[in-house]
């Protein structure tokens, strides 16, 4: 505890606590420091680093002050800079990843000291944002969004962050009087330095900041009384539609529609959502992906009804740990993916309504969800409808147990299922046990219940992981029976049994390679996957070596043998598949990736090796190019030549994602796709303003063609929407 006065302490053990300061009157969220506050309470300083040399004060200053009032929480940082021509900052948009790799200040908040879950706000010294939900120190979900206000400025020695956080934006235990976890951190990009607040291992990298059990202790924080905490959204939305491909077709037809969402505050720790006549038109297309296997493609959740406590519905694991092997993301089945209420093939289903609990209840975390949609219309008038009223209902229980350990249970029920007549219902347990600052094992078992499938309907997973600075081990057994079937769920595979394995090594070099090179990362894994009659259906070995530079650049050499049995003839294109059989083949990957330093920075790839018998060529780009400050360009490029015994042919993805960012509530981007696999070249242009913290207007564009054959192409959709909402806070 900080001696009367002080407002940071820090022990001989590294442990570091700091005090709020109460202040009488509300702050001016202008990025210029120069209220009266600053030259009459200390700050907070001190921030050690984490990278290129841990332990070590950091080599620029930072004074931060922890402040609140009756209503904020404000965070405020003077982040002195000896060269402020190489400040790195030229993102504006709101919630865009990339906003890490610039100078940053970023704040991470345990509000219940569990020591597992918090909040993540970031602001770039040129006021881009970026804020997200974390759970279980390794689950981050950046779509997440709040009420709080910021603002960034310059000075002469360097940038300035002002930072301020509702305490209605929050969740917390019951009593005014309350002791959070706090920890900060400050990237120096042209440096490529990380500090912190208190000192956290370079093993971890940038995904130290979600480390709530190494956080400082926030003292001093007086919350306001209970109030009614309700807060109330209604929209309203208009729009033209064409759609040429529905029987009978249409053209510019309008139309109108309205609905709201409401959030109450049960308690400090425990909220209600509701929702009704729920619509997403103003989500972004997903951006087009190639897939050149059998498997299906995973897009993510984009539709912000369904993004707050989404790692709180997270079960069984989210893939591998760390940099010890490639992720299993799209392996492990997902017992609860949102994406399958409201969307169907990618048409949208109607949704009602619906209403989510979540929150916590002492040691217990709680996740109740059920939504309501209605039939979707059939594509042919006349003929049945594609989609009866379905009801779609989750809950999750989760127990903290041990230090930063967690067990738990899942039910998810689609009223109707997708193969038989009645329901479907999955439910399942899993643990979460992590020990020391590296080792982490992971677990779960899971049974599915649909009329007509018995039987084989189990599955189940144990996973562990050793992720340290220098060296990485990862062990999995992942069994999913032929009939596990979980309708609210994603599955990339069904009937398999996988035995993976995965080692790193990763030195840090001593010599004069260290004034270039800051890490060596030497990688290998093997990946086993039979069916449930323990054949061989895949077999895949790989080597790699990733080197990453101090400038932050790194570059990637990977070597994989694979083996494949394909059982059914599957297509690639329209025009190309690849037939039965068994096949063997090789891969080498070379990968650049450039940092966020460079006016055109991003990964690009070369690809060459064997392919289902025969041959396959790959290079691909994905990046983003500075114009100006407000103004930027991220292309996506990818071409692949195929030489297969069926055939030769060329698959070829372009799309552009052109920003131009007035503030970073007030932005215009166009998303444009083309896709050879598909014939398909779509536009999705939409403006977003945030015309109150909270309350946004959407102006939306969208128009798909489909360009074979090559000298006609044809409308095939095309909309304009106007979507607009309003935050009421009581």
């Amino acid at each position: 505890m900080p001696p009367p006065g002080d407002v940071v302490a820090r022990d001989d053990s590294g442990n570091v606590t700091v005090r709020a300061t109460r202040i009488s009157e509300a702050m001016h969220i202008d990025g210029r420091l120069d209220e009266e506050v600053y030259s009459r309470i200390a700050p907070v300083g001190g921030l050690i680093q984490q990278e290129p040399r841990q332990g070590q004060p950091a080599t620029e200053n930072s004074d931060v002050w922890v402040l609140f009032d009756n209503d904020n929480l404000y965070i405020t940082c003077r982040c002195w800079e000896a060269h402020p021509d190489q400040i790195v900052a030229n993102e504006l948009r709101r919630d865009i990843v990339a906003t890490g790799q610039h100078d940053h200040l970023t704040v991470a908040l345990d509000t219940f000291l569990d020591r597992r879950n918090g909040y993540f706000f970031l602001v770039t010294a040129n006021g881009g944002i970026f804020d997200a939900l974390m759970t279980d120190e390794r689950i981050i979900n950046g779509d997440w969004n709040t009420v709080w206000n910021f603002r960034s400025g310059r000075f002469d020695g360097g940038w300035t962050v002002e930072m301020a956080i509702p305490f209605k934006s929050l969740r917390f235990k019951p009593g005014r009087d309350q002791v959070w976890g706090l920890q900060l951190r400050r990237t120096i990009r042209h440096k490529n330095e990380m500090v912190y607040l208190k000192e956290v291992p370079a093993g971890w990298g940038i995904s130290a900041i979600m480390r709530m059990s190494t956080q400082a202790t926030l003292v001093g924080v007086e919350v306001p009384t209970r109030s009614a905490n309700l807060e109330v959204k209604p929209y309203a939305i208009a729009d033209l539609r064409t759609d040429r491909l529905a029987t009978p077709p249409f053209s510019n037809n309008p139309g109108a529609d309205a609905g709201v969402d409401a959030k109450y505050g049960i308690t400090k720790s425990l909220t209600l959502d509701l929702t009704y006549n729920t619509d997403f038109a103003q989500v972004e297309d997903d951006q087009a992906q190639v897939n050149l296997t059998r498997f299906n493609l995973f897009f993510p959740e984009k539709r912000e009804f369904f993004l707050e406590g989404q790692g709180l519905f997270a079960f069984g694991g989210s893939g591998g740990f760390g940099r010890s092997g490639p992720s299993n993301l799209n392996v492990t089945p997902n017992l609860f993916f949102s994406r399958r209420i409201g969307l169907d093939n990618g048409r949208e289903v109607p949704i009602i309504g619906g209403a989510r609990l979540t929150g916590r209840v002492g040691k217990f975390s709680v996740g109740a969800l059920s939504m309501e949609t209605d039939e979707q219309p059939a594509l042919i008038a006349g003929q049945p409808p594609l989609e009866r009223p379905t009801n779609f209902s989750v809950f999750r229980l989760r127990r903290d147990i041990l230090g930063r350990s967690m067990i738990g249970a899942l039910v998810t029920r689609r009223s109707n299922s997708l193969v038989a007549d009645g329901s479907n219902l999955v439910y399942g347990a899993d643990a979460l046990f992590n020990f020391y600052q590296f080792l982490t094992f992971n677990a779960y078992v899971a049974k599915s219940d649909t009329p007509t499938l018995k039987g084989k309907d189990l599955s189940y997973r144990a996973q562990g992981a050793w992720d340290s600075d220098r060296y990485g081990l990862e062990l999995e057994r992942l069994v999913v029976g032929d009939n596990f079937n979980p309708e609210i769920g994603f599955m990339r595979r069904e009937d398999f049994r996988r035995n993976y394995a995965a080692a790193r090594f990763s030195p840090r070099p001593r010599s004069e390679r260290a004034k270039i090179i800051r890490k060596y990362n030497y990688a290998g894994s093997f990946e086993y996957i039979t069916d449930n009659n323990n054949v061989l259906e895949t077999r895949e070995t790989s080597g790699s070596l990733q080197i990453d530079l101090q400038s932050g650049d790194s570059a990637t050499a990977e070597y994989t043998q694979n083996y494949e049995l394909v059982r059914r003839p599957f297509s690639i294109t329209e025009d190309n598949f690849v037939p039965a059989g068994a096949y063997d083949f090789q891969n080498l990957r070379l990968a650049y990736a450039a940092g966020q330093q460079h006016r055109i920075n991003g990964t690009a790839t070369y690809e060459i090796g064997s392919f289902y018998g025969g041959d396959k060529k790959s290079v691909a780009f994905t990046g983003r190019a500075m114009v100006t400050l407000p103004l930027s360009v991220e292309p996506t490029v990818s071409f692949n030549w195929i030489d297969l015994p069926t055939g030769k042919f060329l698959t070829t993805l372009v799309s552009t994602r052109t920003t131009y960012a007035m503030t970073p509530r007030m932005y215009v981007s166009a998303l444009v796709q083309y896709s050879s696999a598909t014939t398909s070249f779509s536009t999705n242009a939409r403006f977003r303003w945030e015309y109150i913290p909270g309350s946004e207007l959407f102006i939306v564009y969208n128009e798909g063609r489909d360009t074979f054959p090559v000298h006609r192409i044809e409308l095939e959709n095309r909309g304009f929407i106007v979507k607009i909402n309003r935050l009421i806070r009581f």
